[in-house]
């Protein structure tokens, strides 16, 4: 992880351009290479970012971020505040509750509730950044990735929009394409779900579970 405090510009280039004018911000950048820009506000959502796969340019006072499809970050900075790196080692990853993981389970055992004729391949099929909920085939034998959450906010799409990028490269598997679950989906979440092209699909626990079903009642 390397962090740098300083004051700075951001530029994006890519599917529209934005800007961000000088200020002391946050700048991030993880070991998978993605790199954030954070205000000290705003939560945890940065105000511009590049998920790996991505290079990294540095030239004299000016970072260029380049990924696969030609987007660019480019941060040009001013006085540096603070900076260091440091290694923080293999995370354990997210740990679900219990919901999170019987919503997982019943899932994988009715895939036809996410969407009509798909079938498990594999739960929880591991990429570098950590597993995907559920590998699935579609009736037409495309490969599809399901995130399972139990509230669907913006950081699941990320996740899973990364996951993404990494089995989209697995020449077995591509094209891959992603559907995003859960109880709940924020609007926000839908909305950055439908710009990367991800599915979105709400499912009923109880339902799942059959706590509605007179198969399951015994009077």
């Amino acid at each position: 992880m390397r962090i740098r405090i300083a004051e700075c510009t951001v530029r994006y280039e890519g599917r529209l351009d934005a800007y961000l004018p000088w200020a002391t911000r946050l700048i991030m950048v993880k070991a998978d290479g993605c790199v954030a820009v954070h205000a000290d506000g705003g939560a945890y959502k940065p105000l511009n970012w590049m998920n790996a796969p991505n290079t990294l340019i540095e030239d004299g006072d000016t970072w260029t971020v380049v990924n696969p499809k030609g987007e660019k970050l480019i941060i040009e900075f001013g006085e540096v505040h603070f900076e260091t790196t440091r290694e923080l080692g293999e995370d354990p990853g997210l740990v679900k509750d219990g919901v999170e993981l019987e919503l997982q389970r019943l899932l994988a055992e009715t895939p036809e509730v996410i969407e009509a004729g798909l079938k498990v391949i594999r739960r929880e099929y591991s990429t570098p950044i950590g597993p995907v909920d559920l590998l699935c085939r579609d009736s037409d034998g495309g490969t599809v990735a399901v995130e399972v959450k139990r509230r669907g906010e913006i950081d699941g799409v990320e996740q899973l929009d990364r996951y993404l990028e990494f089995l989209n490269r697995d020449s077995r598997l591509a094209p891959v394409r992603g559907v995003f679950v859960a109880q709940v989906i924020k609007p926000q979440a839908r909305l950055l779900a439908e710009d990367r092209g991800i599915i979105c699909v709400q499912v009923d626990y109880d339902e799942l579970r059959g706590a509605d079903s007179d198969l399951l009642r015994l009077f």
